[in-house]
């Protein structure tokens, strides 16, 4: 696996994303309205006494937020970068190098998996990684997943992108394809989890994405028009405009 070019450059592609990212504007990401409003969702779910791993932790801003308010969290990512740059930021951290299709962990032996829009960058689809994750996972573990959704503004800009001979893959290598619900849904429960949560999220951010007075100043922000805007299409046209599906499962005991 590690051998597809497509793997590896999407690899590169993140040490590069991360080498020039910044861990305190990640964290204020993570606080903003929309991304606060995805965690009220699924941390009921969580287990406050057992471990968690969030797999593909990036620069761990997930990590530091989740283990302030009392959830024993570690992460796990393959670029090195984002590694360092997070003890560097907090030495206290528990976290490790690894790749989402081995996980450095025996058959049944966490409470949680955690992942966050990581499991679309892979050509050979999510199913392995799934997999993996069911077999460290405890019997009623639970999967946390956000993956893309092919919403309306993602649909116009693959038609552009198809007009001008364009692909999923980008000019520096970085793969990344979206699912549907059913797609989504199908694939978890293959896997071998049991679907609680199947809902959208972060409508504004689709909104983002067509630029202009949808954007504002700062790191990924979106305006007040874009938030208001979500609000609308969130109760108009839910999935129309979903922009991360979230899911919520339980391993099957």
């Amino acid at each position: 696996m590690n051998g597809n070019n497509r793997y590896d450059s999407t690899r590169d592609a993140w040490e590069n994303i991360w080498q020039s990212a910044n861990i305190q504007v990640e964290l204020d990401a993570v606080q903003s309205a929309r991304s606060l409003e995805t965690i009220r969702a699924y941390e009921p779910y969580l287990p406050k006494n057992d471990l968690i791993l969030e797999a593909g932790s990036g620069l761990s801003a997930v990590v530091i937020t989740l283990r302030e308010r009392g959830y024993n969290v570690l992460g796990m990512d393959y670029a090195l970068n984002a590694l360092q740059a997070s003890r560097d930021f907090d030495g206290n951290l528990d976290l490790l190098a690894g790749d989402v299709h081995h996980l450095p962990f025996p058959d049944h032996s966490l409470g949680g998996y955690l992942s966050f829009g990581v499991l679309e960058h892979f050509e050979h689809g999510m199913g392995p990684a799934l997999r993996e994750a069911c077999r460290v996972l405890k019997p009623n573990g639970t999967l946390v997943l956000t993956i893309p959704y092919p919403n309306v503004v993602y649909q116009l800009v693959q038609l552009k992108r198809q007009m001008g001979d364009d692909s999923t893959l980008t000019d520096d290598g970085f793969y990344e394809s979206t699912y549907n619900r059913a797609q989504l849904n199908g694939e978890v429960a293959k896997a071998g989890f049991r679907v609680l949560v199947s809902q959208p999220t972060s409508h504004a951010f689709t909104l983002w994405g067509l630029g202009g007075p949808f954007q504002g100043g700062g790191y990924y922000e979106t305006s007040p028009l874009a938030e208001a805007a979500g609000r609308v299409v969130k109760s108009t046209l839910p999935w129309a405009f979903n922009f991360m599906t979230l899911i919520v499962a339980r391993k099957l005991a």
